[in-house]
């Protein structure tokens, strides 16, 4: 089979198969893998991920959570979130969701350089690397992938996983929904002048979300990575600050509740999309990851989202592999879909409802949220139930995240 995009869902369906013994041509436009050397040292990257432990059962079972744990992943224990218009604010701990933790802040980078290097162990997998896709064509029982270069692969099956923007996914002539949520995501990295404790911090503002992820670097708690949503023009004028401004901006915005902010690297943002396309599956094609569907950020469920695509998606390949059924029949993609589609809808649209929820100015709604918060703290079974969904731990899970 032939997937598409070498990004941390692409690469994690390939290992995935790859281990399985599936022969799989990972397609890629990067020129080459990331350096495994240079990747979770010095300075944290701007981008990172909140990855559950659901995900990482899967990283451990696939081989590349050891290597990462080297690097460096940063626990957090517990989650504070409140209302900065109000005096509302709920807090989860890891004890009330019986586990050691709620999840990882991860680089981006440290994931995806993990699965690399079991990827290049894997025999049955080739790597096509600088290699950038001009068209889709059917053929009998199969798909052709047309490079730039000239190449042809053909396959019973191919994967989209080419990202949010996804080239393939045109090719194939399926439609996404789109709205634009007006918010920009500012990312950036800071020091903090009290330690974290391992608290991930979330405040809702005026503008939008703002968090700050507990990072440990070297061993201490007071590095955080930064996500604010807000206005294009708002996250214009901050991201055009000093490094000096941004820091008290920042600290005042979540109250001065880990004292004095340092900001160590330039604030980036880009634009908050929610997409969700409108199938997964054709015959011999199907969609994972953000190919699939796009999810505002302030529940950090994007690329779990995307890794349970991989695993639910290469256990009905595996299945039907057994019983001897082709990768690209219509049955077994279906089955991917049904698995997968409904639960992705399912959050795309609570968190959609958080975003209007705390975006909303009415006075009514304002009291509303904050009686709503204030009741969540107390009532520890409906804790439990939303920390079910925050920790993954939700619906079918596929053997390999069990």
């Amino acid at each position: 089979m032939i997937v598409v995009g070498g990004g941390m869902v692409g690469a994690a369906l390939a290992v995935l198969l790859g281990e399985a013994g599936v022969k799989v041509a990972l397609v890629d436009a990067r020129p080459a893998l990331l350096d495994p050397e240079a990747v979770g040292r010095g300075r944290p990257a701007r981008r990172v991920s909140a990855l559950t432990p659901v995900s990482q059962r899967l990283l451990e079972g696939l081989g590349a959570w050891s290597w990462m744990a080297a690097r460096r992943v940063s626990p957090y224990r517990y989650m504070q979130v409140w209302d900065a218009e109000g005096s509302g604010e709920v807090g989860f701990s890891a004890d009330q969701a019986g586990l050691p933790v709620l999840g990882h802040i991860v680089e981006n980078d440290v994931t995806l350089a993990a699965l690399e290097r079991r990827l290049v162990a894997l025999p049955s997998v080739h790597l096509c690397l600088g290699a950038r896709v001009e068209g889709l064509e059917d053929g009998t029982g199969e798909r052709r992938v047309l490079l730039a270069d000239g190449r042809r692969l053909s396959a019973p099956l191919v994967v989209a996983a080419d990202g949010a923007r996804s080239p393939l996914r045109d090719l194939a002539g399926i439609a996404v929904s789109e709205r634009d949520t007006g918010h920009v995501g500012l990312v950036t990295t800071v020091r903090v002048a009290a330690p974290h404790g391992e608290v991930a911090r979330q405040a809702f503002l005026p503008g939008g979300p703002l968090a700050f992820l507990p990072l440990a670097v070297d061993g201490d708690e007071q590095h955080c990575s930064i996500v604010w949503s807000t206005s294009p023009a708002e996250a214009e004028r901050l991201a055009g600050l000093e490094r000096e401004a941004l820091g008290e901006a920042l600290a005042a915005a979540i109250e001065h509740r880990l004292g004095q902010v340092t900001v160590l690297d330039e604030a980036v943002g880009f634009p908050l999309v929610q997409r969700h396309a409108e199938r997964y599956t054709l015959p011999g094609f199907a969609l994972v990851g953000d190919a699939a569907h796009g999810i505002h950020p302030l529940a950090g469920q994007g690329v779990n989202l995307g890794l349970m695509d991989a695993a639910v998606l290469a256990e009905e390949l595996l299945a039907a592999r057994q019983r001897g059924v082709m990768p690209g029949d219509e049955r077994v993609l279906a089955r991917y879909a049904r698995r997968r589609r409904g639960d992705n809808a399912g959050m795309l649209a609570l968190m959609d409802g958080f975003r209007l929820l705390f975006g909303a100015r009415h006075p009514a709604l304002s009291l509303a949220r904050n009686l709503g918060m204030s009741g969540v703290d107390r009532l520890v079974p409906l804790k439990r139930m939303l920390l079910q969904q925050a920790t993954g731990q939700r619906g079918r899970l596929p053997a390999s995240c069990r």
